[in-house]
């Protein structure tokens, strides 16, 4: 293998396949990245068996030729060099890397040992704008599982039926769904790792603006997501997601619009004391034209007044602010809708203008 590339182009592949580069593993090979050079392209693979992430780049070839890589090291040496060209060559299974005035040298290994990533075919399909699909996703992984002994919990439930895709997340304290009418053929009910999730976002956010569309395909054992010249396979999640349209309340007794950028920041004002208290709690006192926000510490204490148009019963909830101000933040209206029933009973949070996006969070016990 003999190659020239751009060191920013190398540089960026490098960095985005290393998210797939297992950092713990048993096998060495998983600790490299694999590097094929063919048809003047680049294409660089990270596995680590549960996600992989493929990138092409645009290179001058002189040679064709494979190596697997150490991700770490080779990572950091490209990263350091020179924005100019850099020659890659491989003779005996050593890679020689030059640029300008520098010179590396490191030890491959044999690219066949490499696992390849699961094959992937459109026996489910879907493509969408890939904006939109960035936007679902931000308004829902902060509410997935981080316990590992509930794995279903830690992905997102996507699912498709009836050209309506739907993104839900459960940590068992609060609940997030995302819904978006797609035109499709398919209909499908699987569950993603939150890593998958979150690198997909990341390489949509920096991805090119010209492209609109992404493509999803899925087996019942594998995801892949396809943005513009990079691949990411994942493995699903197994077993059964948790049945969590039963879990929205059908009536509430009080009905409070707010605006959201006005009870975003009272929430987050009223977290800085909560913080310093005992359980971490904020109380909401909901009055016919008012929602009083307080909070109490040794330190000291808080209260925040936000105006609302009221519809029921006054009541007094308590929450953990960080699972209200999670929610606020993602939502894009101007004004958000608060359903309440008891004041231990879920509350429903969503914007007032649309029913794209509906989040329930469990109430914290207030000492009197």
């Amino acid at each position: 293998m003999k190659i020239i590339c751009k060191q920013k182009d190398l540089s960026s592949a490098i960095n985005i396949v290393q998210k797939a580069v297992s950092s713990r593993t048993t096998l060495p090979i998983l600790e490299g990245i694999l590097l094929e050079a063919y048809n003047s392209t680049l294409k660089l693979t990270g596995n680590d068996l549960n996600i992989g992430i493929e990138k092409k780049i645009d290179i001058d070839i002189i040679e064709p030729g494979s190596v697997v890589i150490s991700s770490r090291l080779f990572g950091e040496i490209i990263r350091k060099l020179p924005s100019s060209d850099v020659e890659l060559s491989l003779d005996d299974n050593k890679l020689t890397i030059k640029c300008e005035k520098s010179k590396f040298v490191l030890t491959g290994q044999d690219p066949l040992q490499f696992p390849e990533l699961p094959s992937v075919t459109d026996e489910n399909s879907l493509s969408m704008d890939k904006e939109l699909f960035n936007s679902m996703i931000k308004q829902t992984i902060f509410a997935i599982s981080q316990d590992e002994n509930r794995p279903i919990l830690t992905g997102s439930l996507l699912e498709l039926k009836d050209n309506v895709l739907s993104i839900v997340s459960i940590d068992g304290k609060r609940l997030a769904v995302r819904k978006a009418t797609i035109e499709s053929n398919s209909n499908f009910k699987m569950v993603v790792p939150a890593k998958a999730l979150n690198e997909v976002n990341k390489i949509i956010a920096s991805s090119n603006k010209d492209e609109s569309e992404f493509t999803i395909l899925s087996t019942d054992k594998h995801i892949l997501f396809e943005v513009d010249d990079i691949k990411v396979v994942s493995r699903l999640l197994e077993g059964e997601f948790i049945k969590y349209a039963q879990m929205f309340p059908t009536e509430f007794k009080t009905k409070v619009e707010v605006d959201t950028d006005e009870l975003l920041s009272s929430v987050e004002r009223a977290s800085l004391l909560a913080k310093e208290g005992k359980n971490g709690a904020i109380k909401l006192a909901v009055g016919p034209n008012m929602i009083e926000i307080t909070s109490n510490a040794e330190i000291g204490s808080v209260n925040e007044s936000v105006f609302i148009d009221m519809d029921g019963n006054e009541l007094e909830i308590g929450f953990n602010p960080r699972y209200i101000s999670e929610a606020l933040k993602v939502i894009d209206s101007e004004k958000v809708v608060l359903e309440f029933i008891t004041e231990v009973s879920p509350c429903i949070i969503k914007p007032a203008d649309n029913d794209n996006f509906t989040y329930l969070v469990v109430p914290v016990r207030m000492a009197n």
